[in-house]
């Protein structure tokens, strides 16, 4: 696979409030933790990764990658934390992802890379059911965009992103993007991947 001159974003800095506010970046899957699947994923398609995280730097930190945490202490949502990212970056494209996706595309980057050009800002993943703007390829330079927008107090991606000269990529594949926030998710999630020592797992990382 070609790596790309492409930074990413990964993010892990919510709540996870409907895990019991636990890091979803930790929670163990086949073995080893969301994120770890995630940046697995990641790595071969992009030249840097900056992970955004507002807890657990010490157990984030040995997946070797740059942490930065939200310019503010109240976990004001994902774009809160790409504005936080995006000056780590060290390409002028920078894919973003969360940390609870284990089955990203392997070739997001690529396929998004194709619709970006002079007149696109900023492109967008579609599994083919839903936009899914947390998966999205935009240029570095739309921070001022981005912190003029928080500034203002609106936090809703999407209307963000639909506002940057942006372009939908459409996927048809709903289970590549799909992220795991809840027990049930992450429990059947377990069983389709054998997960058979949990509690072992959770003894080493949590």
């Amino acid at each position: 696979m070609q790596t790309i001159n492409c930074s990413a974003i990964v993010l892990a800095g919510g709540r996870a409030t409907r895990l019991g506010g636990r890091d979803k970046a930790l929670e163990p899957l086949a073995g080893k933790a969301l994120i770890a699947h995630v940046l697995q994923r990641l790595r071969p398609q992009v030249s840097d990764i900056v992970i955004n995280c507002n807890r657990h730097h010490e157990k984030l930190a040995v997946f070797g990658h740059p942490l930065v945490s939200d310019e503010t202490p109240d976990h004001a949502g994902p774009l809160a934390g790409i504005a936080a990212a995006l000056p780590h970056c060290q390409q002028d494209l920078v894919l973003v992802a969360p940390c609870d996706t284990p089955w990203l595309p392997l070739d997001l980057c690529k396929r998004l890379m194709t619709e970006m050009n002079d007149s696109t800002n900023l492109v967008i993943a579609h599994d083919g059911e839903r936009l899914q703007p947390l998966f999205m390829l935009l240029r570095r330079d739309l921070l001022a965009s981005l912190n003029a927008y928080r500034a203002a107090g609106n936090h809703k991606v999407e209307s963000w992103c639909m506002a940057q000269n942006t372009v939908i990529v459409h996927f048809a594949d709903s289970r590549a993007f799909a992220n795991l926030n809840t027990e049930d998710e992450l429990a059947t999630a377990r069983k389709n991947e054998g997960e058979k020592d949990r509690s072992a797992f959770l003894g080493e990382s949590r």
